[in-house]
C-alpha cells in the first residue's frame, strides 16, 4: 500500500448455546482481523446476562495476553472489535466495543464502517441533553438504538428503528443480556458474514478468514440492510430494510482491505487480485524482465500481470513480518520511517533487470518513491510502476480514511507526472471502467475514484470534528442552520438512558 490511507476495524461476534471460553474464540476471529485496524482492539463477554470486558490500545497479541484473556469469564455470547479510526482520535476513551446501560438492559457495540450524517445526528442529541463519553459516531449509533429501545418491543425491533436514521457505512454486531445481533447497512458498504462451528456455535465477522480461524464454516453473507438474530432458538432474519437502496460494497475491499484468503460476496479476494493483475498486463504493457509485487495486498496482482504478460514473476522484497501495515500507522512520519524497516529489497531478482513493480493504491506518493527507490539502490536498471486500482481522485465518506482531495497525488496529474514525482520511468493505473470485472460485476462504491456518491455529502468530514474545544462546540451549536435545530427539539430526551462505559 504506497500511501497514507486507513481502513476503519473489524468486527466479530460469537454466541454459543451454553456457556463456553467465548473470549478465547472472539480473539482467534480478531487475530485473523487484526489487518483491518491495529490501533486498539476489545472483547466483551456476556455471562448470564453480566457484561465483562477489556479493551486497550494496540495489537490483539499486546492486549490480550494469557493472563489477560483468562480473565475474562465463560459465557453465552462476545463481541471483538480491531480499530483504526476514521472519527475520532487514537485513545483508549474511543476503544470498542462501547457499552451501555440503559432502562431496558445493557448493549455491547461494535461497528465498521463511517457514518455520513454523524454531525447532524449529533448534534440533534447533543440539543436534548444527550452527554458523549467518545469522540467516535459508533455512540451515536448506541445513543440511538438505546433511544428507540425505549418504546421498542424488543432490541432487534429498536435496531431496525434506528437503522432508518443513519446514512453511510456500518456493519455492526452488538449484543445485548440475551441476544446476538449483527447488522449490515442498506448500502452494504462493508463486509459481513455469518459461520457455524461443528459443536453449535454462531460466528458474524467482518470477513470469512476469521470465521475459518475460528473454527466455523461459512454459512453465507448478511446482504445489504439485513438483520440477523442469534438466540436460544436460532437464527432469525429481518429484511424490512433489504432493497431499499442499491448495493455498493466498496471496491477496495477486494484491491487492498480484505484478506486474500477471504471471500466477499461470493468472489474470492485472492481471484480479485489476481484478476486486476491481468486487467493491467493487457491494459497498461510493459517491456520488462520481471515482474515484482509489494508486499502484501501487491503480490496477488503481480502474479496475474506475470501469467497474462509472460513476464517472470520474481520476489522483489523481504517483509519484515512484526511491523504491522504502512498505512495503518497514524502519523506520516513514522509510515515514512517504517518502510526501509518494513520492507528490504532482493538484489539477486532485480539488479540490472527491468522491473514491474506492482502495488495497490497510490495516495500521496511518498512511499511510492521510497519503494522505487529502494529499488534503484538495488540496481534496477528501470521501474515500471503498475497500480492495481484507479487513481484516488475524491474523499470518501464511509471509512476510508481519506477526508479531502488535499495531497492526493494523482489529483490535476498526469500518470507520466506522478511517474516523474515518484522516480519510476512509468505508471500505469487500473482503469476505473474496468472495476466491474474484478468485482465480479455486483453494485459497488468507487466513489473515492469516480466521484459517485451513494448518499449526501457531509458538511464536514474531519477526522477530529467531534473534538472541539468547549467554546468552539458551544459556537458550532449557535451556528446550527434552522432545519438541524428544528431536529434537536424533536429528539426525544435521553435522560432516562443512564450510560457506563467499562474499562
Amino acid at each position: 500500500m504506497t500511501g497514507a490511507i486507513h481502513e476503519e476495524c473489524g468486527v466479530f461476534g460469537v454466541y454459543a448455546p451454553e456457556a463456553c471460553p467465548v473470549a478465547v474464540t472472539a480473539y482467534y476471529g480478531l487475530y485473523a482481523l487484526q489487518h483491518r485496524g491495529q490501533e486498539s482492539c476489545g472483547i466483551s463477554v456476556c455471562a448470564d446476562g453480566l457484561f465483562f470486558s477489556r479493551k486497550d490500545l494496540g495489537l490483539v497479541s499486546e492486549v490480550f495476553s494469557p493472563e489477560a484473556l483468562s480473565r475474562l469469564p465463560d459465557g453465552q455470547m462476545a463481541v471483538g472489535h480491531v480499530r483504526y479510526g476514521t472519527t475520532g482520535r487514537t485513545g483508549r476513551a474511543n476503544c470498542q466495543p462501547i457499552e451501555v446501560n440503559h432502562q431496558k438492559g445493557r448493549l455491547a457495540l461494535a461497528h465498521n464502517g463511517n457514518l455520513s450524517n454523524a454531525g447532524a445526528l449529533r448534534s440533534a442529541l447533543e440539543l436534548s441533553g444527550a452527554i458523549f463519553h467518545t469522540t467516535s459516531d459508533t455512540e451515536i449509533i448506541a445513543y440511538i438504538i438505546t433511544r428507540e429501545r425505549l418504546t421498542a418491543p424488543s432490541i432487534e425491533e429498536a435496531v431496525s428503528r434506528a437503522m432508518g436514521q443513519l446514512e453511510g457505512a456500518y456493519s455492526l454486531v452488538l449484543m445485548s443480556a440475551a441476544k446476538l445481533i449483527a447488522v449490515r447497512d442498506p448500502h452494504g458498504f462493508r463486509p459481513l458474514c455469518y459461520g457455524k462451528t461443528p459443536d453449535g456455535r454462531y460466528l458474524a465477522a467482518s470477513e470469512s478468514c476469521a470465521l475459518q480461524a475460528a473454527g466455523a464454516v461459512l454459512e453465507r453473507e448478511l446482504l445489504p440492510g439485513e438483520i440477523l438474530v442469534f438466540d436460544e432458538s436460532g437464527v432469525h432474519s429481518r429484511r424490512e430494510h433489504c432493497g431499499t437502496a442499491q448495493p455498493r460494497l466498496c471496491a477496495f475491499e477486494y484491491i487492498y482491505f480484505a484478506r486474500p484468503d477471504s471471500v466477499i460476496e461470493g468472489r474470492p479476494v485472492h481471484a480479485a487480485r489476481l484478476c486486476a493483475g491481468e486487467i493491467l498486463a493487457r491494459r497498461c504493457p510493459a517491456r520488462a524482465d520481471v515482474v515484482v509485487g509489494v508486499p502484501d495486498s501487491g503480490l496477488d496482482a503481480a502474479l496475474g500481470y506475470s501469467r497474462q504478460s509472460g513476464i517472470p514473476y520474481g520476489m522483489g522484497f523481504v517483509k519484515n513480518r512484526y511491523i504491522g501495515r504502512t498505512f495503518i500507522a497514524p502519523e506520516q512520519g513514522e509510515r515514512g520511517s517504517q518502510v526501509r524497516i518494513k520492507l528490504s529489497p532482493i538484489r539477486e531478482t532485480v539488479a540490472g533487470k527491468r522491473v514491474v513493480l506492482i502495488d495497490d493504491s497510490i495516495v500521496r506518493g511518498t512511499t511510492s518513491r521510497q519503494i522505487v527507490g529502494l529499488l534503484r539502490e538495488a540496481g534496477a536498471r528501470e521501474v515500471h510502476m503498475r497500480i492495481s486500482s484507479p487513481p484516488f481522485l475524491n474523499p470518501c465518506y464511509y471509512g476510508t480514511d481519506i477526508d479531502s482531495r488535499e495531497n492526493l497525488i494523482a489529483c490535476g496529474r498526469t500518470p507520466g507526472e506522478v511517474a516523474a514525482m515518484i522516480g519510476a520511468d512509468s505508471l500505469g493505473y487500473l482503469p476505473v471502467e474496468d472495476l466491474g470485472e474484478l468485482t465480479g460485476g455486483g453494485g459497488y462504491c468507487a466513489a473515492c475514484f469516480d466521484g459517485n456518491y451513494p448518499t449526501r455529502i457531509p458538511e464536514n468530514t474531519r477526522k477530529d470534528r467531534f473534538e472541539l474545544p468547549l467554546s468552539q462546540s458551544r459556537k458550532r451549536r449557535r451556528e446550527l442552520s434552522e432545519p438541524e435545530r428544528l431536529r434537536g427539539e424533536n429528539v426525544r430526551d435521553c435522560f432516562n438512558c443512564e450510560r457506563s462505559h467499562s474499562s
